[in-house]
């Protein structure tokens, strides 16, 4: 795997610092106002000009925008600089992951329009403030990294890694903006070519640890919180959950309840991570390969493998302009509706922890330098078989400003068949950041009140 100067320096760093977990000293924090960006990446660009400097992202929003309304794409003039196809992927394999090559090797009408490279991923000025504390004052919780985050606020908590778990508490804790409100579907392309729609509804999600002034005392013991309530299929109608995401999986634990409209009451159900079927895909995918990974990071042992440029999923405006009808192929994604861009991503594998389970004993993750957000992940079956690639598509947002993972595709390359999740390409109401909900709309009795509905 490609290595660059950075790798090096972090490498250097977790040699001198004796594999210690957590924070930087100030003088290495000094690096985000010069050689990295505020959130840690490399400000520079590659040597060939592929990967430009970043230069602050892109921030030119539409006067006229309100906030809901369908984003455009700002880079609509942009022509694909090559396709990469089934019958040339060889040339490209370098900056592909091993589950793209499989999809090729499985697909022969899979293909990758490469377009001009955008770091367009910005963030508000806060978030950077809080980056820039938390590189020298996050760190592990107590109970070790792969448990929990301790003294940490408003931004990734550790902008220069020092090991893979580092690395993937950043993905967990990425920037999406403070509170949102969206309506979102998920589908199932089966094998055979069928699209059904699993689910629809409304979802009202705050990020505490994202509230302007929140401090690392005041934030909370959750980081995410989220409810979504079901209008389709009409089998599911008023069916609903809520789950809060914790930053210390030992001390707080996950918290999860489940509503259902004959029980009239709301229990408590499985939480939003490790290898429960999701139900609102139907089983075809688990809840922690929803946002490519999510939940608790805990049940493996994440590696840092270096850091590489890859062909990645970017600025996808376009996509959300297209109805999902166009965009789900029978086999795959219609490619004419995803653009494809040169971006550096940190490599990150997990293994199975030492007395752990996990019906995927063995995962990677492809992490975007500029926003900290998955791009890509793999899974392995027990048989030691490639079986599951995960690809988001990463939605400019330059009011907010951010770049956020967006819609997410799951393939299954043993059984066949896809999922797209958290779609709103059909929505009135694209997603929309609300400011902070009161705590009642994201607590138990909102499922049986209806709150969010």
């Amino acid at each position: 795997m490609a290595r660059n100067g950075l790798l090096f320096i972090v490498f250097a760093l977790l040699v001198a610092s004796g594999g210690a977990l957590g924070a930087a000293s100030l003088g290495e924090a000094e690096a985000l106002k010069g050689a990295l960006t505020p959130m840690g990446a490399e400000r520079a660009g590659n040597a060939d000009g592929t990967i430009p400097e970043w230069a602050g992202g892109y921030t030119q929003a539409d006067p006229k925008y309100r906030q809901g309304d369908k984003r455009p794409d700002p880079f609509s003039a942009d022509k694909p600089l090559f396709s990469i196809t089934a019958a040339n992927v060889g040339a490209y394999a370098a900056r592909l992951p091993e589950g793209v090559k499989a999809l090729f090797a499985k697909y022969p009408t899979y293909r990758m329009d490469i377009y001009p490279t955008r770091r367009s991923a910005a963030a508000p000025r806060y978030v950077y403030d809080n980056v820039f504390q938390n590189a020298t004052r996050a760190r592990a919780a107590s109970e070790g990294i792969a448990n929990g985050v301790a003294n940490a606020v408003g931004g990734v908590p550790f902008p220069i890694p020092k090991n893979g778990h580092e690395v993937v508490w950043n993905h967990l804790l990425a920037f999406w903006g403070a509170a949102r409100e969206t309506r979102l579907s998920t589908y199932v392309v089966s094998a055979n070519g069928q699209i059904d729609l699993t689910a629809r509804y409304k979802e009202v999600a705050d990020f505490p640890y994202y509230y302007p002034n929140a401090t690392p005392a005041t934030a909370g013991a959750h980081y995410y919180k989220t409810l979504h309530v079901l209008d389709a299929p009409a089998g599911k109608y008023g069916e609903g959950y809520l789950a809060w995401q914790p930053l210390n999986i030992v001390r707080d634990r996950f918290a999860a309840w489940r509503y259902l409209p004959g029980e009239r009451r709301a229990r408590r159900g499985p939480s939003l991570s490790y290898d429960t079927p999701d139900p609102d895909a139907s089983g075809f995918q688990t809840l922690d390969e929803y946002y490519i990974f999510f939940g608790g990071p805990d049940r493996y042992d994440f590696k840092l493998l270096g850091k590489t440029e890859m062909y990645a999923p970017y600025n996808n405006n376009r996509f959300y302009l297209t109805p999902s009808q166009a965009v789900l192929g029978p086999k795959h994604a219609n490619p004419d509706a995803l653009r494809y861009e040169l971006h550096r991503v940190w490599v990150v594998e997990g293994t199975l922890a030492p007395g752990k389970s996990h019906i995927a004993p063995r995962r990677r993750l492809y992490i975007d330098e500029d926003t900290w957000l998955a791009v890509y992940s793999e899974s392995w079956d027990e048989e030691g078989r490639l079986w599951k690639v995960g690809h988001g598509t990463m939605y400019l947002m330059p009011e907010t400003p951010a770049v956020i993972l967006g819609s997410q595709f799951v393939y299954d390359l043993v059984l066949g068949g896809y999922v797209l999740g958290f779609a709103f390409n059909d929505e009135a109401v694209h997603y929309k950041i609300t400011p902070p909900h009161m705590p009642a709309q994201l607590a138990p009795e909102a499922l049986i009140l209806g709150a969010g509905r």
